[in-house]
């Protein structure tokens, strides 16, 4: 086999973490576009097979909670007894999908919600067989992955939402960017959040009793009304609760002072009206669990809810929509027709 550039090194999550050897297989539902499309492969460099009999399905936490919203138990239509392991990932997994898995897919499957990105082609935390599942968290850091949440001043919390960052360099880190001789945008990109410490740009919280993870969304769409710094997905696993709310989107809004307000919108499930006796449930299912300080200042409905190609919500398109900003790249998107909803809602104008 020819050497491999340390940033091409993927061939570690399919034939080593994942443990298949010679005798297992794996299928994982994505696009060939896309970053997980290329763990497949390395997978026949032990002797795997990577689509025959499926022990290790791999797909996107939104698909899970498509199945779920149309009613589908796939444990009783589909005999699913060399399915050992389902990996999610491409967005957070929620709460409730972990549920939905165990109670209508198998009970005896290891559920492994899986984060990492796109530029260092692996994941830094994810499934371990050696540790339980709890609901809503990803198990563990993965090997070789000092990760940590930290808060503005860049000390380490626990229990608490911070910034995931990466204390030491990784084989499978991009060293620089085409086109970015002195390596600015490279700095730019990872360090300069935190000097000489790579910043993911992604929100976490780390539980100190089970070492899972919780990831809260992107840091650029970190929500931060009146001083509280929150991830939208901390109230996406509140909200999505709700049978009445087929998808949520939670974005922020400025004013010409620079001040903030969150805005949620929900998209409500088949059937389900958009009602103030809603609206009131939410907000006090929301201060319940989290803080007066973290209701959303408007709770408003949409029809759609802009989703990218490997299954994200596309917060940060939304916020520029609102502030009359447009949206020049939607390649990725797979509904950009959604974001028109966005436009000129008379809700949020002369804030």
């Amino acid at each position: 086999m020819p050497p491999m550039p340390a940033g091409e090194q993927s061939f570690q999550k399919p034939a080593l973490r994942r443990l298949i050897g010679t005798t297992r297989s794996t299928r994982c539902f994505k696009k060939s576009m896309w970053f997980v499309g290329k763990w497949c492969w390395p997978a026949v460099l032990p002797g795997s097979d990577i689509v025959l009999w499926i022990t290790i399905f791999g797909t996107g936490a939104k698909w899970l909670a498509v199945l779920e919203e149309r009613d589908l138990k796939p444990a009783k239509t589909n005999s699913l007894q060399s399915l050992h392991t389902i990996l999610s990932t491409g967005s957070p997994l929620k709460p409730q999908s972990y549920d939905y898995v165990y109670n209508c897919i198998k009970k005896d499957v290891l559920l492994g919600s899986i984060s990492g990105g796109t530029d260092i082609i692996s994941c830094f935390m994810g499934q371990n067989f050696t540790v339980p599942v709890y609901r809503g968290e990803i198990q563990s850091r993965n090997l070789g992955m000092p990760v940590e949440a930290w808060n503005i001043d860049g000390k380490p919390v626990w229990g608490e939402s911070g910034e995931l960052v990466c204390l030491k360099p990784i084989p499978c880190q991009p060293t620089h960017f085409w086109n970015d001789e002195n390596g600015s945008k490279y700095h730019k990109a990872y360090f300069s959040t935190f000097p000489g410490v790579w910043a993911h740009g992604d929100y976490c919280k780390i539980n100190p009793k089970t070492g899972g993870i919780v990831m809260l969304g992107r840091s650029d769409g970190t929500l931060n009304p009146n001083g509280v710094r929150f991830g939208s997905s901390e109230i996406y696993n509140i909200v999505e609760a709700f049978e009445e709310v087929s998808d949520s989107l939670c974005v922020p809004q400025y004013n010409s002072d620079g001040e903030e307000r969150v805005i949620l919108f929900l998209k409500m499930a088949p059937g389900q009206e958009f009602s103030s006796e809603l609206v009131g449930k939410i907000r006090t299912s929301i201060r319940a669990a989290l803080s007066a300080r973290h209701i959303p200042a408007l709770i408003l409905q949409t029809k759609d809810i802009p989703y990218t190609i490997s299954g994200k919500k596309v917060e940060v398109a939304v916020k520029q929509v609102i502030a009359g900003k447009e949206v020049a790249q939607r390649g990725a998107f797979s509904n950009p027709e959604s974001l028109e909803l966005y436009k000129n809602i008379p809700e949020l104008q002369g804030f």
